[in-house]
């Protein structure tokens, strides 16, 4: 199979930037996706602070690999998933990210993540699942249909965006390998690999590579929990998680893993990287609670990119992001503020 680099794809010129209604008409954006021609890319109004950080103000498009550009082409817009609030400039939501194994800053991955190769690739399932094994992406991906959902996207650091994503329910990945009785939680890991990924060379780092996250089964199995593989129409860029990444929107950002490289089952609470870092800082359920701060921050308000010092966009945090009529019985019973 080709190996694909991410970052190499015809740039987007500031000539051919469209209003975000292009990217609401479903139709039209996609035709316009897969013509030859130049293709403008939604919500992208300034690239006027891309040289104060060093990043080049004609980033490419993101189209993935030719096995998965159709798939991309025919997801369709599943509606008992969106929002009408606005969605977040496409600038802004592939240049402000949290990925440390391209860097800590927010700018960093999209530095240092351009010659991330995602094809091949590969995820091993393993642990409480009749079928374990390793398995291409491809193989994962053939028996999906895509669907475009437009998420709110909370970063436990108090930011927020509103993004749209190409992916599928988790839940039908899941029972594609049928897990045993035994199957209580699922653990995600992402790519080791210090060639590629500089955050992962340091001697003194925060967090043990690789990065893990883990999710109560029936959390992974909950309609809203997405496995994604683009966002705005396009394969996902490398900064924002290429090629397979978790979205879990009524959690804190951090548990949404990206580079997901295994899936494992098991019968008890999995380790997770936050979680085992600071625990009382990071819980492993991070369900969004405007009443539950983090020991340096409120949680009640969030800063919604895009933002600047002069039009902050602050907005109260809602409780599970929003999502409570579909979540909230999940943990029904519990004490919030304890399983945090």
């Amino acid at each position: 199979m080709k190996r694909y680099k991410t970052g190499i794809s015809q740039p987007i010129l500031p000539s051919e930037i469209t209003p975000e209604s292009v990217y609401r008409d479903r139709r039209r954006f996609m035709q316009a996706a897969l013509s030859v021609a130049a293709i403008p890319m939604v919500g992208f109004p300034s690239l006027a602070g891309a040289a104060e950080y060093d990043i080049p103000a004609d980033l490419p498009r993101y189209k993935g690999p030719l096995w998965l550009q159709q798939k991309l082409a025919d997801a369709v817009r599943n509606n008992d998933f969106s929002t009408s609030e606005a969605l977040a400039p496409y600038y802004d939501a592939i240049t402000h990210n949290n990925f440390y194994e391209f860097g800590t800053d927010k700018r960093d991955p999209v530095r240092n993540a351009q010659g991330f190769v995602t094809d091949p690739w590969k995820v091993e399932i393993s642990g409480e699942v009749a079928k374990p094994g390793s398995y291409n992406l491809e193989d994962i991906l053939a028996p999906h249909a895509l669907e475009d959902r437009v998420y709110r996207l909370r970063c436990v650091e108090a930011w927020s965006m509103v993004i749209p994503w190409l992916g599928f329910p988790l839940a039908d990945l899941i029972k594609r390998f049928e897990p045993t009785s035994k199957a209580k939680y699922v653990q995600f890991t992402t790519l080791m690999d210090k060639d590629q990924m500089p955050g992962q060379r340091g001697f003194f780092g925060t967090i043990k590579w690789p990065y893990v996250e883990g999710l109560r089964m029936d959390e992974a199995m909950n309609p809203l929990t997405l496995m994604a593989v683009g966002l705005y129409g396009n394969a996902l860029p490398p900064q924002n998680g290429a090629p397979l990444r978790l979205v879990v929107p009524w959690k804190y950002g951090f548990k949404s893993i990206k580079s997901i490289v295994r899936i494992h089952f098991s019968d008890t609470i999995p380790a997770t990287s936050w979680n085992d870092i600071a625990p009382d800082e990071y819980g492993f359920y991070a369900n969004v609670n405007p009443q539950v701060d983090h020991p340096r921050w409120s949680q009640a308000t969030e800063r919604r990119l895009p933002s600047s010092l002069l039009t902050p966009n602050i907005i109260d945090t809602l409780p599970f992001n929003g999502y409570a009529d579909q979540v909230a019985h999940l943990y029904r019973g519990m004490d919030l503020t304890k399983w945090f």
